[in-house]
């Protein structure tokens, strides 16, 4: 996601259509991207939670404008 710092032109575009299309109630919409990743069966999350940070910070994101947060879901 963009930082709360940096304008999202996109998420305001959609907040007008949004609104123009009668759901006033929405105040704010930020636009931003999310990565789905697998890890290999039994990867432990002690090894894949600092893998995901790396990849976060140097590859995935720009952290000069950008906020990233990370989630694991176990199905």
């Amino acid at each position: 996601m963009m930082k709360d710092s940096v304008l999202d032109p996109q998420g305001q575009a959609v907040r007008r259509a949004l609104n123009g299309l009668g759901h006033k109630t929405i105040a704010e919409v930020r636009q931003g991207k999310c990565f789905e990743i697998d890890f290999a069966e039994g990867t432990p999350r002690a090894v894949a939670e600092p893998e995901l940070r790396v990849l976060a910070e140097d590859v995935l994101s720009n952290p000069v404008i950008e906020d990233y947060k990370i989630e694991f879901i176990d199905s």
